[in-house]
């Protein structure tokens, strides 16, 4: 196994202990911190297996696979956390996770049709706003500032998950046709 491909394992081996500290009632000091750490952690992982996939040639069927499954993984459990602390509204997680699915679901038909479709801009504004987004309400420091900023790149997030959406199927529509 590859260093990208170790590299997204590990993000996905990280999530449970993500998960563990921001939802139980641990005896740790900072446990909000100490899962916010994993978290950009985990997520700088997602930055560079790509980099360093592309860069050394060393993409796999495998990290083609897992590397999207572990970044909606990660993000979509620090999204349900978030629900459960009531720092984040389940109607807008429903929205995030209903264009995972979708995106997933194309490019499962696409690949079926032996068509690669590549993450878009639009995708990558998205997945970095989420995240800041998922960092900020981690934090959920008590300044009424932090907290309209919190709210204002929540809103930005979801208004790329959408135009992402529409961007990705516009672009791709081929793959629908195919599929009539």
């Amino acid at each position: 196994m590859n260093l990208p491909n170790k590299l997204t394992v590990l993000r996905v081996i990280l999530i449970p202990f993500f998960v563990v500290l921001l939802l139980f009632d641990l005896p740790v000091a900072n446990k909000d911190i100490w899962a916010l750490a994993i978290f950009i952690v985990a997520s700088l992982t997602d930055l560079l297996d790509g980099k360093i996939a592309r860069k050394y040639n060393l993409v796999t069927n495998f990290g083609k696979f897992m590397d999207p499954l572990a970044d909606k993984l990660l993000v979509c459990s620090a999204m349900i956390c978030l629900v459960k602390m009531d720092r984040l509204s389940a109607w807008i997680v429903i929205i995030i996770i209903c264009r995972e699915f979708i995106i997933s679901g194309f490019r499962l038909i696409a690949a079926e049709n032996n068509i690669v479709i590549a993450a878009g801009w639009w995708g990558k504004f998205k997945t970095t706003f989420q995240m800041i987004m998922i960092i900020m309400l981690i934090l959920n420091f008590e300044n009424v500032y932090f907290q309209l900023a919190a709210q204002i790149v929540t809103y930005i997030a979801l208004a790329l998950t959408i135009i992402s959406l529409v961007d990705y199927i516009v672009k791709n529509k081929e793959v629908l046709k195919e599929q009539s």
